[in-house]
């Protein structure tokens, strides 16, 4: 199979198959005119390596648990590394349910504002009061709007000046 036809079916860009081939994830044979042929199973093997890219694994341990990955055998360095790995993801996946929960919470707030979730509603933020009108015995009132004050022309408004 072509590096085109690998890439497509993979659904990954023909320059990450030359970086999995630079890295020693992934091996092609050349033609005659020097292009690569891929086994059909390049293409599984590709969308593995992309699933342990995605959790984070860097390319040089992608590269030590591939054997291990692909034959189920392998020594008990690389079984106590693929361990720490899965204990790594399931940690992250830990911390990532917790934000995902927390921002669940935070759209639920901002798409149901209530008193009890949020404090803008409970009271207002400033009071022209601040306790002054209790402090000197008074009740207070609210202030009542009066009419609305004349717009004031300004001398000279609206005009150009150098």
């Amino acid at each position: 199979m072509r590096i085109g036809e690998v890439a497509s079916r993979a659904g990954v860009s023909t320059r990450a198959l030359r970086y999995y081939e630079e890295q020693g994830l992934l091996t092609s044979e050349r033609t005659g005119g020097g292009q690569r042929v891929y086994p059909d199973s390049a293409v599984e093997r590709v969308r593995l390596i992309q699933q342990l890219f995605a959790a984070g694994l860097p390319s040089r341990t992608v590269l030590r648990l591939m054997p291990c990955i692909e034959t189920g055998q392998g020594s008990p360095e690389a079984f106590a590394l693929m361990a720490a790995e899965r204990e790594r993801i399931t940690a992250l996946m830990t911390d990532l349910t917790a934000a995902r929960d927390a921002l669940d919470r935070m759209i639920d707030i901002a798409n149901h504002p209530t008193p009890e979730h949020c404090p803008a509603l409970r009271e207002p933020a400033w009071s022209p009061y601040d306790g002054a009108a209790e402090a000197a015995g008074v009740d207070p009132q609210p202030v009542e709007a009066g009419p609305r004050a004349p717009e004031l022309a300004l001398a000279g408004a609206g005009r150009r000046t150098r």
